[in-house]
């Protein structure tokens, strides 16, 4: 069995879910997991973050819930209203970390976001992911030129394949095939951790 996790990292509920799927991970160290971007800001949805007047009584449910804080300079992008969020950037962030730290898929994701959702970074500069990189023991070299390799379109089509259409979502691969949800949204350890049991009992 493996696990498959689908985020993206302009996701608040996919933040608020890091600490969660770090667990699980850090419970299951000879479990896979494959990280797959998914495309939440995209086309017409690439657009000023004033345009999404929700967020902030969203983020607010995303804290309590989750325990997940937002930091000053995630704030002040808020405030001033300009900043766009682009998926697709994103993405070929993840995947460009991910070729660097393959083994650390899950654990980048989450400094990426952190990136975004604390600092304030923009996931759309090269800069940001020499900041990841440095964070987690990686070349920064190595990720900046894998930035100019990789692309959105193979995460985007693995999420389509799968069914996902909200962000985050834990599936299970099993044996059979057969590919299970064990998330979809939010959840604690534990709750999956016994969805994880119930499956291979």
């Amino acid at each position: 069995m493996k696990l498959i996790y689908v985020f993206d990292a302009y996701c608040g509920w996919s933040y608020g879910f890091a600490r969660t799927m770090a667990d699980v991970a850090h419970r299951h160290p000879d479990l896979p997991v494959e990280v797959v971007s998914g495309g939440l800001f995209l086309g017409g949805r690439r657009v000023p973050i004033r345009q999404f007047g929700y967020l902030q009584g969203a983020n607010a449910e995303i804290t309590r819930r989750t325990g997940a804080p937002f930091g000053e300079g995630y704030e002040r992008l808020i405030a001033d209203g300009e900043f766009v969020m682009d998926s697709e950037a994103a993405a070929c962030g993840m995947a460009a970390l991910r070729e660097a730290g393959p083994d650390r898929a899950v654990r980048l994701a989450a400094l990426l976001q952190e990136a975004f959702y604390l600092d304030g970074l923009s996931l759309s500069e090269v800069s940001t992911y020499r900041v990841v990189a440095q964070r987690a023991g990686l070349d920064g070299d190595a990720v900046e030129g894998a930035l100019d390799r990789v692309s959105a379109a193979d995460d985007f089509r693995r999420a389509r394949e799968l069914g996902v259409t909200g962000y985050p979502t834990l599936l299970a691969s099993l044996p059979s095939e057969q590919v299970v949800t064990l998330v979809a949204g939010n959840a604690s350890a534990d709750e999956v951790e016994r969805r994880i049991g119930a499956l291979v009992s």
